[in-house]
């Protein structure tokens, strides 16, 4: 499995900091699984995980995750790439 690059912050809405790892192009489909929710609620209360499965192949990688809106910009990306870290490992 392919290393995660580093989050970037695309957009903050009134619900999130939206950090994206991956190209959602790069996908087939994207999914927002339970147990990515749960994984990433022991980090960031509230976050979300997109995940998506690469075209052509069976991997499923994280897309983007979604930290509560609120966040400092730079902890919102340190948790995302906690999050990441602990899904991809």
């Amino acid at each position: 499995m392919p290393d995660a690059p580093d989050g970037e912050i695309v957009e903050e809405t009134d619900e999130y900091v939206h950090v994206r790892f991956r190209d959602p192009d790069e996908f087939a489909a994207i999914r927002t699984p339970d147990w990515a929710e749960n994984a990433a609620g022991d980090v960031a209360e509230g976050a979300e995980v997109r995940t998506g499965k690469l075209t052509d192949e069976d991997d499923w990688l994280v897309e983007s995750v979604l930290i509560p809106a609120g966040t400092d910009h730079g902890e919102a990306e340190r948790q995302a790439e906690e999050i990441v870290e602990k899904i991809e490992s």
